[in-house]
């Protein structure tokens, strides 16, 4: 297959990956690679490269992911949101992206919607091994408990 040229993918005919010559392989790479950096505290540096994921192949979700997490760390709900969104519609299956689209929700003041993608993680994870999972089920446990406090208080004002 050759090369695109940057004309196509100017007018959206080619992906920007295709152009500069990386792989599907060499991309997840990348994704590998920011995720430790996040998790090792180089956020600065994971979202770089996440930024740049975003940037040479918007379907893949990995740098979608990446920058929810980076927003949803730093307190930008709204990010949050946006990034999480996207990544949840092209990976439904992964606990930890519907948690934290679950958590990015609740933070906007979003309740109702936040119950979907929290619900969704513990149905993608019913052994409880996953982190963002188990995450969203102690958000919920947390909602839980704080409905059953706030019906014991309405009750004994009644």
């Amino acid at each position: 297959m050759a090369t695109p040229t940057l004309e196509q993918v100017a007018r959206g005919d080619a992906a920007l990956n295709a152009f500069l010559g990386l792989t599907d392989t060499q991309l997840l790479g990348i994704a590998a690679l920011a995720s430790n950096l996040y998790l090792q505290g180089q956020v600065e540096d994971a979202l770089t490269l996440f930024e740049g994921l975003t940037a040479v192949q918007p379907s893949l979700y990995y740098g979608h992911a990446g920058l929810g997490a980076i927003a949803l760390a730093r307190g930008d709900a709204a990010a949050a949101v946006a990034h999480l969104t996207t990544a949840a519609k092209l990976n439904p299956a992964d606990a930890s992206v519907q948690a934290n689209l679950g958590e990015a929700l609740l933070r906007s003041g979003d309740v109702a919607a936040a119950a979907e993608p929290l619900g969704r993680a513990l149905e993608l994870d019913p052994e409880g091994r996953d982190e963002g999972a188990n995450r969203a089920r102690a958000i919920l446990q947390s909602i839980g408990a704080l409905d059953q406090s706030i019906a014991r208080l309405e009750a004994a004002a009644a």
